[in-house]
């Protein structure tokens, strides 16, 4: 078992309609590294950085369309304990460059992070025991993304992901 970050310096948000193309560089997602890889989410962190106010609706949701082809990523994977003994095969986070660009469950959100990202934050970690958890590499399970829903003002933002693959 490994924990890790996902995580991203610097990103601009869109505001994006359920089951619609995520438009590339403006999310976050990770994704199983297998069809049992299990991913336990522990927190989710959001700062804003940009210079005017900008209302952000984020969402942390499951995908009802995977991203699948990466060609290259704006997030940046990293093992948190560096004596940890990483799985056979690694989680997935992304961003940009898939031939197949995630789209946001209607019906599977997790986490409503609203705040302004006019030097605004909003932190979620996750309450013993009530960890959000993926399975696998598929839709609706095995991949969910952080990213802006319909009303969202584009925003320049960075954030970062915990998660433990188990």
């Amino acid at each position: 078992m490994a924990m890790y970050s996902a995580s991203i310096p610097t990103f601009t948000t869109s505001a994006i309609a359920d089951t619609t193309n995520i438009t590339t560089q403006t999310f976050v997602a990770i994704q199983g590294g297998g069809a049992s890889q299990r991913n336990k989410i522990y927190e989710v962190y959001v700062g804003g950085q940009a210079t005017s106010s900008a209302p952000q609706y984020l969402l942390l949701a499951a995908d009802s369309t995977a991203f699948s082809g990466a060609t290259s990523n704006g997030v940046r994977l990293a093992v948190l304990d560096a004596t940890a003994t990483a799985p056979g095969t690694l989680a997935l986070a992304q961003n940009v460059g898939s031939t197949t660009l995630p789209q946001r469950a209607a019906t599977l959100s997790k986490l409503n992070l609203t705040f302004n990202a006019f030097g605004g934050i909003v932190r979620w970690v996750a309450a013993p025991g009530s960890e959000i958890v993926t399975i696998g590499a598929s839709a609706n399970t095995g991949e969910v993304s952080l990213s802006g829903y319909t009303g969202t003002t584009a925003g320049l933002v960075g954030a970062h992901i915990l998660f433990e693959t188990v």
